[in-house]
């Protein structure tokens, strides 16, 4: 009776699995990881880059960005290799190394809330980005038609998400991200090569914009948190490499990691001429977003805006796709919810809806990404992967493995403190008063959470 009883659960489960999103399907090829990642990485961050160069000159900016890319390179290495360390089973989701690194609840306590925010936050900037570069395209090809108010927009890029959230796993969403990948290399190029078509301004500027040291503060740090925006590919790397198949003979780390090296070689394809010639052509005068500086020629900008849009199409997919994961895996193992069409129409429905309704209500980008950048992205893709590597792997006191960790851990937490308390700085100024409370507030919070980080580091 116990063996058919154990039997009957093992079926269950494994027909839930099969049912989930993250693990129902596991015949990816490494292509499929290839464009999954230049979809979750290149996205509407590489806009700003040429903003956040303005705000951190040459010569930090460099420094900046070359060292994201290495750094960001390195701990996504850690992540892929972590998940098959142990013989016999794999971690397909970051929350799972997280369990298995600190322990069942406080692993799940740690990831979760980071990643969502992540994922879900990433969900909501798509949902406006989608609806600007909607509306900027219709501006742009029909100057004279009737103004429409950018919420509408949102609400039109909304509903083209409502229908492919129902597409059921990762697999079933790749035509999608693999037309995202090619988008964001192509609106990336446009971008790039559209600002040397302009020529660079006679006037020039490429001093730093700050009239005072706190101004200078202010800048850069935000401009750190916009870097950390544009790496967001760890939080969903875990996920990706669930869906490609693997044997003790072929891992799934050797296909994964060749995706990746595709793909950074993409990242940096798109980045980093983005970042250098759109700061070299503009210089201070940059905007925000690079293609809202861009206003010429008409067709190539529209095209650049309507690429935009196709990518964070496929952004929002594969963003939204483990927070699907997540919520229906709550409610059938959780709430005894059998698993059902039904279920995971109402679930994902409800979740859409809820992001295009934040959206609407927020009316910035930047700071936004500043924000987000700060208190979410740099934990999950600069040192969290290495206190995860650190914990398992303990390697040994002063070795270059050690030293590389805790040199990256320290230094990256500089922009979590810091970036998020700037990001909301950019307000009207009726409200700055207000908001320098609320940046205390932060502030306060946000200390005290790495008070205790390292406490619970020093008792595991």
């Amino acid at each position: 009776m116990e063996t058919e009883t154990e039997n009957a659960n093992d079926a269950d489960i494994k027909a839930i699995n099969d049912w989930l999103p993250v693990t129902a399907s596991r015949n990816a090829k490494w292509w499929y990881s290839a464009f999954h990642n230049i979809t979750a990485m290149v996205g509407a961050g590489v806009l700003t880059l040429p903003y956040a160069m303005s705000m951190m000159g040459w010569g930090p900016g460099t420094v900046i960005l070359l060292l994201s890319w290495m750094i960001t390179l390195f701990t996504l290495w850690q992540m892929v290799e972590m998940h098959e360390m142990v013989p016999g089973v794999r971690f397909d989701r970051y929350h799972e190394l997280g369990q298995h690194a600190f322990g069942e609840k406080l692993g799940l306590y740690i990831v979760i809330p980071q990643q969502l925010l992540v994922q879900v936050g990433t969900c909501i900037v798509y949902m406006v980005t989608g609806g600007t570069s909607l509306k900027k395209f219709h501006d742009t090809v029909c100057p004279s038609c009737q103004n429409i108010r950018t919420s509408y927009w949102i609400a039109i890029f909304g509903f083209v998400n409502f229908v492919l959230s129902l597409c059921p796993n990762f697999n079933s969403i790749s035509a999608v991200s693999f037309a995202a990948a090619v988008m964001s290399i192509a609106y990336s190029t446009i971008a790039w090569v559209a600002s040397i078509g302009k020529g660079k301004l006679p006037d020039v500027d490429y001093g730093y914009k700050a009239h005072s040291t706190a101004d200078g503060v202010f800048n850069f740090m935000l401009a750190l948190g916009e870097v950390a925006f544009s790496y967001a590919g760890h939080n969903v790397v875990l996920e990706i490499q669930a869906t490609i198949p693997s044997t003790p003979e072929k891992p799934s780390k050797k296909a994964m990691w060749k995706g990746v090296i595709f793909a950074y070689l993409g990242v940096a394809f798109c980045y980093l001429p983005v970042a250098f010639i759109g700061y070299y052509i503009f210089g201070n005068s940059v905007q925000d977003n690079i293609l809202i500086t861009l206003e010429k020629p008409t067709w190539l900008i529209a095209a650049a805006n309507m690429f935009v849009i196709v990518h964070v199409i496929g952004g929002y997919q594969v963003f939204s796709m483990p927070v699907f994961d997540i919520i229906e895996t709550f409610l059938v193992k959780h709430l005894k919810f059998s698993p059902c069409f039904t279920l995971r129409f109402v679930a994902r429905t409800v979740f859409v809806a809820m992001s295009m309704l934040i959206a609407i209500c927020i009316p910035f980008f930047g700071s936004l990404l500043g924000f987000l950048g700060g208190f979410a992205f740099a934990p999950t893709s600069y040192f969290l992967p290495c206190i995860i590597w650190l914990k398992l792997y303990k390697p040994k006191r002063f070795s270059l493995s050690w030293i590389v960790n805790w040199v990256t851990v320290h230094n990256i937490l500089i922009v979590e403190v810091r970036s998020p308390t700037f990001g909301l700085m950019i307000v009207e100024d009726r409200t700055v008063q207000l908001v320098w409370i609320v940046v205390w507030c932060l502030e306060e919070i946000n200390v005290e959470g790495e008070e205790g980080r390292g406490k619970v580091d020093s008792e595991y």
